[in-house]
């Protein structure tokens, strides 16, 4: 902690004293003649002695062991020395000694930003080893420059200057090299400061007459590697630089629309050229949005690749969606989500069960999917593949293709579950017919085989006992009531009897009409006869597991069951006010079976806690 305070200090020191040199550099400055090749009142030099050292400073505070901060802090305070000790000589003139103090603070300025700053970026250390030669040719560059000042040679210091030129471009081939090696946060990064560079290299290669632009490009370069050392919003480097990019395109061609424009009609239609800003502006303005949108379209594709851009992405999927079944478009989501993220791997957790497509370990997030409000899985996207930009284009791409890939797990959710009601409905046919076959057999089918002994035995003791006959045709009598009510049983468990006699609405208020508790109220709107006797039975089955739900379980005083047909539909709705559902319960038999019959049909029923306390069951069947 306390070399961490010692080295704060020293970084504020340093900047301190570069804006104490720039201070003193702006009086020597003013006693100086304009100088012709700059419209500022400073010069490159100047801005990057001021902001060097103040955001090297800061990288200092936060991150004090990291050297980077360390090499702004040296390069904008010999930046700030050499411009001093320049205007100084140019005002007092060279005392003699004044030329190495100039060269000495130029040497360190470019050995610590173009030399040090490239190879230690963004970590503090190099990439490898080997990549410390690098740092040869321009300390080698700066002896030689030492040994021609001295000698007075110029084609030596000629030499020495490609030297130094040579070792800045092997400094900065090494952010290429960390670039395509690097993982997806180094890579931001070094983006931060590649995109900040133009505003210092393009005056540089345009030569002096423009090098005073460079004032306003310099500052930038410190203020992005502070920005990517610290990591501040590194999400949204390439949308900044897709916005820069169309902007500047849009710029350049509304002003070559608009000059070609005004001159076509300053040589063919000189007597309205009064007209031809106004024809430009307009001719401009119709072809702005197409233009936009073809900027767009080509920065996308060079920044993310034929494969990258969420528009198309999103446009693929839909294709490929349409020719696959429901319960394959998951996949085929995960796989052109992979491809469109540049992952190692995706996954989708549905209902317990996972969809993988690559290798998504180690899991890098976690997103939940949500279809109309409903969660229907999570997301698990795998780390970042070799690729020049992802982060705020994963962002888009994400959000572009969330709902696709939400909408693709609902519909296996809902494909596992017609399976899984299909099985239980095979399973409760074969054990209904198990029932019955058991029923027929073991019940009425010894019963009948029993009543035929009997009149056999009636018949032949009819002329010797007709005493012990007519027990025999009473006792078959009594059997013959049995078998009808044996009968009637199993005719009910496959359609009550009551919706024949009475209909739907009078077997449901038969159900109703019991002398147990709760009280129950039938409520009917819309016409309810030439339902499709499925239904029929359905709702009446669900009703009748409803009110045996709040009759045994519920302890309710009042059940009201409310029937509603309109021209598609047909609504069930029991409500009780009764204790409720208990926290955590489970679907049981009961209001499983009500499910399942209600699924058998293509419809819906669903069990919730009424507000105010009791249970609402409501099914909707399909009415035609």
């Amino acid at each position: 902690m306390r070399h961490a305070r010692a080295a704060r200090g020293v970084a504020i020191g340093l900047a301190t004293l570069a804006i104490a040199l720039e201070l003193a550099n702006v009086w020597v400055t003013a006693r100086l003649p304009s100088a012709p090749y700059t419209p500022l009142p400073f010069a490159p030099e100047d801005v990057a002695g001021t902001t060097f050292p103040v955001f090297g400073a800061i990288l200092v505070h936060r991150r004090p062991r990291l050297v980077i901060g360390w090499l702004l802090c040296a390069g904008g305070v010999s930046a700030a020395a050499n411009i001093l000790s320049a205007n100084l000589i140019a005002l007092y003139g060279d005392p003699g000694w004044a030329w190495i103090v100039v060269e000495s603070t130029w040497q360190a300025c470019q050995l610590s930003l173009g030399v040090l700053l490239p190879l230690l970026y963004p970590a503090g250390r190099m990439p490898s080893r080997r990549w410390r030669w690098a740092v040869v040719p321009a300390v080698t560059g700066h002896l030689l420059d030492w040994v021609a000042l001295v000698t007075v040679d110029r084609e030596l210091r000629d030499a020495s200057h490609v030297l130094v030129t040579a070792g800045m471009a092997l400094a900065f081939t090494s952010l290429a090299v960390r670039f395509a090696r690097g993982d997806a946060i180094e890579r931001r990064q070094i983006l931060w400061l590649l995109v900040t560079l133009p505003g210092l290299l393009i005056p540089w290669m345009l030569g002096g007459a423009a090098w005073w632009a460079a004032s306003f490009g310099i500052p930038l370069i410190p203020a992005g590697i502070a920005v990517a050392v610290l990591r501040y919003r590194l999400f949204g480097i390439d949308t900044l630089i897709s916005r820069a990019v169309v902007g500047t395109g849009l710029a350049l061609v509304v002003t070559a629309v608009y000059l070609a424009v005004g001159a076509a009609s300053s040589l063919f239609l000189a007597e309205v050229h009064s007209i031809a800003g106004l024809a430009a502006a307009l001719f401009a303005g119709v072809f702005f949005h197409p233009m936009r949108q073809a900027l767009q379209h080509g920065v996308d594709r060079l920044l993310y690749g034929g494969t990258g851009v969420p528009a198309e992405l999103a446009e693929r999927l839909k294709h490929r969606l349409q020719r696959v079944d429901p319960g394959h478009g998951l996949l085929a989501t995960l796989e052109v989500l992979r491809e469109g993220l540049s992952v190692t791997g995706v996954a989708v957790e549905v209902d317990g069960a996972t969809m993988v497509t690559g290798s998504p370990e180690p899991v890098a997030r976690r997103v939940p999917l949500v279809w109309h409000g409903e969660p229907v899985g999570l997301l698990l996207v795998g780390g970042t593949a070799r690729r020049r930009f992802p982060a705020a284009h994963d962002e888009r791409v994400l959000a572009t293709l969330s709902p696709y890939i939400a909408d693709a797990a609902h519909a296996v959710r809902m494909t596992a579950a017609v399976q899984r009601s299909r099985q239980r409905i095979l399973a409760a046919r074969e054990e209904e017919r198990r029932r019955l076959r058991r029923d027929l057999h073991d019940g009425l089918g010894q019963s009948l085989t029993g009543m035929a002994m009997m009149i056999n035995a009636a018949r032949l003791s009819l002329r010797r006992s007709p005493e012990q006959a007519e027990r025999l045709l009473s006792d078959l009598r009594t059997g013959m009531d049995a078998i009808s009510a044996d009968i009637r049983q199993l005719v009910y468990g496959l359609r009550p009897p009551a919706i024949d006699e009475l209909g739907l609405t009078g077997a449901i208020e038969e159900l109703a009409r019991t002398p147990e508790e709760p009280a129950t109220a039938v409520e009917t709107a819309g016409d309810l006869t030439g339902l499709p006797a499925a239904v029929e039975v359905a709702a009446y089955r669900i009703v009748q597991e409803a009110l045996t739900n709040a009759r045994k379980h519920a302890a309710a005083s009042a059940v009201t069951v409310r029937l509603v047909r309109d021209d598609r539909t047909l609504r069930v709705t029991v409500t009780d006010d009764g204790t409720g559902l208990p926290p955590g319960v489970r679907a049981g038999v009961g209001l499983g079976s009500m499910r399942e019959r209600a699924a058998e049909l293509g419809g819906t029923c669903t069990v919730r806690a009424r507000e105010g306390g009791g249970t609402v069951v409501g099914a909707v069947l399909p009415a035609q």
